[in-house]
Formats: structure tokens, sequence, C-alpha cells
């Protein structure tokens, strides 16, 4: 297999696995009584723990060093708290209120928001291509959660503000940590972010249980979504940027939209009609246009 076939699969893995463990979080809020809260709190500390422990086996037990410089821990602490924990809680409140296709596919409309907050940013109109992309991405949001019908919602005012948020935080942590990924391992930055919101998390919510059941099917779903849907979907996803070009790798990561609709109408016979499946088409093909601009 050559570098640029390894660094394709790779891509899609992460994509693939990112996908699958939205539909596994939805079977563990739907059928086991899991809370938002109560996922998060988990995943974010059990996969922060893991991630820092692999860096530090492989760095001679070298993770705290990124704590020294006063800025780098407050744009830590921004990552975590801020970033982290809201794209993770808002993602799973999505799921918790409707089901993972819609989530993730409402969650996608990041790009759109980063589009204008470099516009606003850098004080200029959106490209030709960007404004087709955003019309594309609004005729697919307004189809997906009206399934045709534009006098009412076909999803939860919930599920709609949810999915909203976690948009917006996704575009915050896709921008936010930059200065750090640029100056520190990635996994290393990934992993302190995922503790610090879990221990955030933590404190906030109690670590309630409330109504979740642990037997066999629930353990095994909560292991999938946190080895497979975050260690290794993080370690292949950006693994593969070695390989290929980042536009390849962040087209390559419209393959987690999909992956949940396919896996939800596969596994847990959520319907999926012809405008949601439409609305979800347009949305992955405004993020293709996005990512293969080189701005």
């Amino acid at each position: 297999m050559n570098n640029r076939t390894k660094g394709l699969c790779l891509a899609a893995i992460g994509a693939l696995l990112w996908g699958a463990s939205g539909v596994a979080a939805q079977y563990l809020f739907h059928q086991k009584g899991f809370s938002p809260e109560f996922l998060v709190v988990i995943r974010l500390l059990v996969s922060g723990c893991l991630l820092l422990g692999i860096d530090g086996l492989l760095n001679f037990g070298d993770i705290f060093t990124i704590w020294h410089s006063s800025y780098d821990r407050l744009q830590l602490l921004l990552f975590g708290i801020i970033g982290m924990l809201s794209v993770q809680y808002t993602y799973f409140a999505a799921i918790s209120c409707s089901n993972a296709a819609t989530a993730t596919v409402l969650q996608y409309l990041m790009p759109v928001i980063i589009v204008f907050w470099i516009s606003l940013r850098d004080r200029r109109l959106p490209h030709i291509y960007e404004l087709l992309a955003i019309a594309l991405a609004m005729l697919g949001t307004l189809l997906l959660v009206t399934k045709g019908d534009f006098t009412t919602l076909a999803i939860s005012k919930a599920a709609l503000f949810w999915g909203i948020l976690a948009a917006l935080s996704a575009a915050f942590y896709t921008l936010q940590p930059k200065y750090l990924l640029q100056h520190w391992r990635s996994p290393l930055v990934i992993g302190w972010g995922m503790l610090l919101g879990g221990i955030v998390m933590l404190v906030l919510s109690g670590f309630d249980r409330g109504a979740a059941v642990f037997d066999l099917e629930a353990t095994t779903a909560l292991a999938f979504v946190v080895c497979f849907g975050t260690i290794l979907a993080f370690w292949s996803y950006l693994e593969s940027i070695k390989y290929i070009r980042p536009t390849e790798t962040s087209t390559l990561g419209s393959l987690e939209p999909l992956a949940a609709v396919l896996l939800s109408v596969l596994l847990l016979d959520i319907p999926f009609g012809p405008f949601d499946a439409g609305g979800s088409l347009l949305m992955m093909l405004a993020v293709c246009i996005l990512s293969r601009l080189k701005r």
C-alpha cells in the first residue's frame, strides 16, 4: 500500500468511526437510559487519560511541559472547557433529542459558520464558491428539519437548538486550538482537552448515572464509543494528514454524516425519507466544495 492510499484509508476510517460512535451513543440514550451528561463524563475522562498515557509512553512521560507557559495554559483551558466539552455535550444532546443521523448532519453546518467568521474577521465578502456552499447547506438544512413541508418543523425545537449549537461549538473547536496544535503534539492537546472537559462535566453533573443500564450490550457500545469512536478515530484522522493533503482529509470527513445516516437506518430502524436524503446530500456537497478551496 503506497502512502497516498494509506492516507485516504486512514481518513476514511476516522470519519466512519466518528459516524458509527454517534449511532452507538443514540443506542445508549434511547435503549439503555444513558444521559448525555453521563456519557460525556465517561467518554472524555477515559479517552483523555488513555491518550495522555499513550503520549507519555511515546515521549518518555513528557506530558506536563504544555502547562509551563501562562499563554499555553490559558489556550488549553479554553480548548478543554469551552471547545472540547461544548462540542461533545451539544452533539450528544442533539442525538438524545433526535437521532444520530439528524444530529451529525446538523453539526456539519460548522464549515459554513467558519466561512462567515473568516469573512467577518478579514472584512471581505465570501467567495462565489463559498456563497454556493452556504446556499446548498442552508437548503439542505431546511429540507432536513422540515421534511419538505416548509410550514412546520419535522424535528423537535430542542433537537434543532442543540444541533445548531453543536455546529457553533464545532466551529470554535476547529478554530481555537490552531496555536496549540502548531506548537504541541496533537494527542497531547486533545488528551488534555478531553481530561479538562471531563472533569468540568463531572463537577457539573455529579456523575449521576440516572437510569443507565450496564449490561453486556451497553458496555460493548460504551467501549466502542471510547476506544473506536474516540481514540482510534482521532488517531486515524490525524495520522492521515501525514500522507495526503488536508483538503482531501477534510473532504473524506464528510463520510461521517453518511455513516451516521446509513447505520441509523440499518441498525436502529430510523426512518429516513427522500427529503432527509436530499438535505443530507446537499450539506455534504457544501462541505466538499468548501474543503476544496485553497483559502
